[in-house]
């Protein structure tokens, strides 16, 4: 899989449970959330507006996603909503890593570039330095409706947050359709 074929898998709306271990409070905390993922072509407006925010030249994108989401958290009470708008930039000697352009980011609320590698598994492993800290997710699907993610958040000179989320597909998308299709041909 290709970073683009997972983004088109990506599309849909999806549940997300969220179960994060603060390590430094010896605490951990469940969250949930609904998602929306959009993928966008790597000429759509917004793609060539983030590339221009980072002064990347728009030909380079080869894909990007809107994200948008509504969830809670269990410690507080208060609703946790945004979007985001991401865009992809293959390295030019191996399209499977590249730089990941954030509109804002996920823990801090500003625009980042991270970088992404397509594993030979089909897992995504996204790395972001932030100016306070720095985090790695992997996301992979384990059938076309359930992804998992798995990260870690580093701050302060030792790692302070782990998390596993599981996002379950509500209702199918036509990309995750296909992908049912040839897995379960491939079974056969």
């Amino acid at each position: 899989m290709n970073i683009e074929e997972f983004f088109e898998l990506s599309a849909g709306k999806w549940f997300s449970h969220r179960t994060s271990h603060h390590l430094a409070f010896k605490q951990s905390e469940d969250g949930k959330s609904d998602l929306v993922i959009e993928s966008l072509a790597a000429d759509h407006p917004e793609v060539i507006k983030l590339c221009e925010l980072y002064e990347i030249p728009a030909s380079a994108a080869s894909c990007g996603a809107r994200v948008t989401w509504n969830g809670t958290m269990e410690w507080d009470e208060e609703k946790h909503t945004g979007s985001t708008v991401l865009a992809t930039v293959p390295d030019t000697d191996n399209p499977s890593e590249g730089r990941l352009l954030r509109e804002m980011g996920y823990a801090e609320k500003a625009p980042v570039a991270g970088r992404y590698k397509m594993g030979d598994d089909g897992a995504l492993t996204l790395t972001t330095e932030y100016e306070t800290m720095w985090s790695e997710e992997r996301l992979w699907f384990a059938s076309p409706n359930l992804r998992m993610r798995v990260s870690v958040l580093k701050r302060f000179g030792g790692f302070s947050m782990a998390s596993f989320t599981s996002e379950i597909r509500m209702g199918g998308s036509p990309a995750a359709a296909k992908a049912e299709e040839a897995a379960n041909s491939a079974s056969s």
